[in-house]
């Protein structure tokens, strides 16, 4: 296929998208407005299944298969950094000297990161429940961790953070969702339904039926990804070094 042809497909196909993008735009409830059709289609199925938070039961359940997307791209971006930043042939590991660290800073890391650790872990356990979940949760306990590089060294960091267990944790973290999307199926329902759990009681942890549970699969997963995905990156920067020319 000619250049010319491609830049041709690419023009048509670019001009259809735009076309929708405009009809859709323009089909818009109006802005502002106290009333829209899927926001009071998705409070009713909401509290038809026991699931306090809204925006969780849009995630979790009436759109769970497009959660499962995003998790999947977050799961993709993060194998491909760890393929693209591994040590190359040219490189060499180095140890880090521990670095000089102001002992107000120390304490303030130290004293912060069990705070953070647990705020992170209490909004995906209470992700059907309040703002948050295993999104906002799983990057808040990840980023705890890194309270000790900065609060110590990274000798520290690396002792409380094997990456061999994140990397698993990650890969089960995603097979766990798809395992509960096959169960819905197997149980003679849908990918994902959430029909194989009692929906429990309204604002509780118990509540929600299978949410709380891909939920925390996220979670999980946000974390690990994130702790392996900082892990690429400081390892550049700290550890690994390129070979001196002979």
């Amino acid at each position: 296929m000619s250049r010319r042809l491609r830049l041709w497909l690419l023009a048509v196909g670019g001009a259809g998208v735009a076309a929708l993008l405009v009809a859709a735009c323009l089909d818009l409830p109006s802005f502002g407005g106290r009333w829209h059709p899927y926001g009071e289609r998705a409070v009713r199925a909401s509290l038809s299944r026991h699931i306090a938070n809204t925006v969780a039961s849009v995630n979790f359940d009436q759109r769970a298969y497009d959660t499962l997307g995003e998790m999947s791209i977050l799961f993709a971006a993060v194998l491909g950094c760890v393929v693209l930043l591994r040590q190359a042939g040219d490189e060499h590991r180095a140890q880090p000297e521990p670095a000089e660290v102001a002992r107000p800073v120390r304490r303030y890391a130290l004293v912060v990161l069990p705070v953070a650790l647990l705020s992170g872990l209490y909004v995906i356990a209470h992700g059907q429940l309040s703002p948050g979940g295993g999104f906002q949760g799983g990057v808040v306990a990840a980023t705890a961790l890194h309270l000790l590089y900065l609060g110590a060294d990274y000798r520290a960091l690396e002792r409380v953070r094997p990456l061999g267990p994140y990397k698993t944790a990650d890969a089960l973290a995603v097979c766990g969702y798809l395992v509960l999307g096959l169960a819905g199926i197997l149980a003679g329902t849908a990918f994902l339904a959430n029909t194989l759990l009692p929906y429990g009681t309204f604002n509780t942890l118990s509540s929600g039926g299978t949410v709380p549970l891909l939920n925390a699969a996220i979670g999980m997963e946000v974390a690990s990804a994130v702790v392996v995905l900082l892990a690429s990156f400081l390892d550049q920067a700290v550890e690994i070094e390129e070979e001196p020319e002979s």
